[in-house]
């Protein structure tokens, strides 16, 4: 009964999810399956409900996505543009997760015919999801630097190979191999175990852990 003199806007959100395979950065994109922009790559995302808050209605989209619950997920910001969709006045939430390959049913990934694509060669996205993906890639490259985020991506269990592969694909560089396991291994909330991973060479490369305990009283942090 109120504000029956204002036009009615959409709401959306869309989500990038943020996978780490075969040493590279990859997000999941897939071709639309509704106009306008049918058959265009697009990011994955849905209308907010009625009775949703923003946040539930990312999770609620990166659950039917993923199948997966307690992902890391963080708002990238709010895309507003009046001619952004061509279809109605909609404005979009673009929030990014971070998941393990590994843990993702590739079935369901199949189910919503979804792709995982290195970032670098991410092709023309409908609307402004281009946008989305370099400000939620921004946003991650500032983040791993102050929280251990990085671990969202790797299995339980890593080597420092893995986890410097990580950092150089999202950071978008190289770094120096020895400087690196330098300031990692004076980190308390690594953990090094007994265990050997001898998936890559017949010597074997020790495996690590994140200790979140630790890394609590660590308030000093910076990769």
């Amino acid at each position: 009964m109120y504000y029956q003199e204002y036009a009615k806007v959409l709401v959306s959100v869309d989500v990038i999810v943020f996978g780490f395979d075969a040493g590279k950065l990859k997000i999941l994109i897939g071709k639309r399956q509704l106009d306008p922009g049918r058959g265009e790559w697009s990011l994955y995302g849905g209308f907010v409900g009625a009775d949703e808050s923003l946040n539930d209605a990312a999770h609620r989209v990166l659950f039917d996505l993923t199948g997966l619950r307690n992902l890391y997920i963080q708002q990238v910001g709010t895309f507003g543009s009046v001619d952004r969709d061509p279809g109605e006045r909609v404005i979009s939430v673009a929030y990014y997760a971070l998941i393990n390959v590994k843990d993702y049913d590739d079935a369901l990934r199949q189910q919503h015919n979804l792709e995982w694509v290195i970032v670098e060669n991410v092709p023309k996205l409908y609307s402004d999801h281009n946008e989305m993906v370099q400000m939620a890639l921004k946003l991650m490259r500032t983040k791993i630097k102050t929280a251990p985020i990085s671990f969202r991506l790797l299995p339980s269990l890593f080597t420092l190979t893995q986890l410097q592969k990580l950092y150089e694909a999202v950071m978008g560089e190289e770094v120096d191999k020895r400087n690196f396991r330098k300031r990692v291994k004076d980190m308390d909330f690594i953990e090094k175990t007994e265990l050997i991973d001898k998936t890559t060479s017949k010597r074997g490369a020790y495996l690590y852990r994140f200790n979140k305990r630790a890394y609590d009283e660590d308030p000093y942090f910076k990769l």
